[in-house]
């Protein structure tokens, strides 16, 4: 399998460039590649993983259909057929891993909805009680699933950069509180659609990351939705709270980078053929059982 982790052959200037996807404009909208790159600890690996990209395409463009009823998403197509007559040669290369999308003004924050506690959220329970502001019930084991779903939603970094939780104070002072109670109201919404179908396959939903843009005063979803990149995925038979979880997604690559003397920082160490290998294994696995395939 090819692994695609550079789109310059496409000749065109980039619009933006992320830790996973390039982005371009093609007239009126924008075309998002989803890459095979992957990053750990904020810094991108020097290695692609085989058919990575084509997975978090794939998984968002089943993701946006099926939540197309809470909010518009910016989807205009996945079939690249539908590219201008000079990006049609490169048809066959995008096709599965790239979409068409509307071209909006993102808002500055990441939407962060958790139902369980892990993560930074864990962290922030252990020093406070609460996660982003919010006051959860004492004793609250790791990976326990909490009383009810949680809006915490965080800064977004730029590339390299991390997120930093804040308060929904924050966000309402830095976007309007009006704005705010609308980003809050549909990542909960999106979040509670995505347990039940996640459910329905015996995967636990965690915790996701949302983002959303503006186009004419109206808001939509953009960017990805429930993809091992921007979700926290467990196996439902497999859930124990009280210690960490087996993490669908790139957890391998994580474990495997923490034995290493490393800084967590520029330049990444090699990836050995097999931590490659069971990665892609990963990603593919969830795809498989999201999907049914």
């Amino acid at each position: 399998m090819e692994v695609i982790s550079d789109t310059s052959f496409l000749g065109l200037p980039l619009f933006r460039r992320g830790k996973v996807r390039d982005i371009y404009e093609v007239g009126d909208l924008l075309l998002i590649i989803s890459t095979d790159r992957i990053s750990a600890f904020d810094v991108i690996m020097a290695e692609g993983i085989p058919g990575k990209g084509e997975v978090l395409n794939q998984l968002a463009a089943f993701w946006f259909e099926k939540t197309a009823d809470i909010i518009e998403n910016h989807v205009v197509t996945t079939d690249m057929s539908q590219l201008p007559p000079d990006l049609l040669p490169f048809k066959d290369m995008l096709q599965g891993r790239s979409m068409l999308v509307l071209k909006a003004q993102p808002l500055p924050v990441e939407c962060v909805v958790r139902g369980y506690l892990a993560g930074s959220g864990w962290k922030d329970y252990q020093r406070n009680g609460s996660v982003c502001g919010i006051p959860l019930p004492p004793e609250l084991r790791l990976a326990d699933r909490l009383p009810e779903p949680i809006f915490t939603p965080s800064t977004k970094a730029d590339v390299g950069e991390h997120d930093e939780n804040v308060t929904m104070r924050t966000i309402e002072e830095q976007i309007g509180k009006a704005l705010a109670r609308e980003i809050e109201t549909a990542s909960l919404a999106l979040y509670t659609r995505g347990c039940e179908i996640a459910e329905s396959h015996q995967v636990i939903l965690a915790d996701t990351k949302y983002e959303f843009g503006t186009i004419e005063d109206r808001m939509i979803l953009i960017d990805e939705i429930f993809t091992p990149d921007s979700s926290r995925f467990w196996p439902r038979q497999k859930w124990e709270p009280g210690h960490e979880q087996e993490n669908l997604d790139k957890q391998v690559l994580r474990d495997y980078l923490e034995t290493l003397d490393w800084e967590k920082k520029p330049p990444p160490p090699p990836l050995p053929p097999e931590i490659i290998a069971k990665t892609a294994e990963t990603y593919q696995y969830i795809k498989e059982v999201l999907l049914g395939e």
